[in-house]
């Protein structure tokens, strides 16, 4: 025998479907990460030195293409995953290895991965110099 009372197997039983209800939630997303945020999210861009790509560019997220060789620590924590602390990183990254030739080369920046980098292609836009 187990020891359990009924009402304990009950619980174990609530709290085992539970745990496999929230693997399975984490697996989904894991495979369908959201790509932009809701516009009521995102706070407009403010950056004159951030041209959007077009008509609409930007508009779903409510932040048109920010161009990472200008845009400030503020403009940068706008951006999707991009927190204060991961926006003075790549500012700092910015000031010690020169500007941006492409979107790329932000995998450079501790914490960028490629997952955060794909999610970032449609709010970033490195113009040439």
């Amino acid at each position: 025998m187990s020891g359990l009372t009924d009402a304990e197997r009950r619980g174990a039983r609530l709290l085992a479907a539970l745990l496999v209800l929230g693997t399975i939630t984490d697996l989904y997303r894991a495979r369908h990460p959201v790509m932009a945020p809701p516009a009521s999210a995102m706070a407009p861009v403010a950056d004159s030195s951030a041209r959007p790509l077009g008509p609409g560019a930007g508009a779903r997220s409510g932040v048109g293409p920010l161009d990472p060789n200008t845009a400030s620590v503020e403009d940068l924590d706008r951006l999707p995953g991009i927190g204060p602390v991961l926006a003075r990183r790549i500012v700092e990254y910015r000031a010690r290895h020169g500007l941006f030739r492409s979107a790329d080369e932000l995998l450079g920046v501790p914490g960028i991965g490629a997952r955060l980098l794909e999610r970032l292609r449609p709010f970033v836009r490195v113009t040439p110099r």
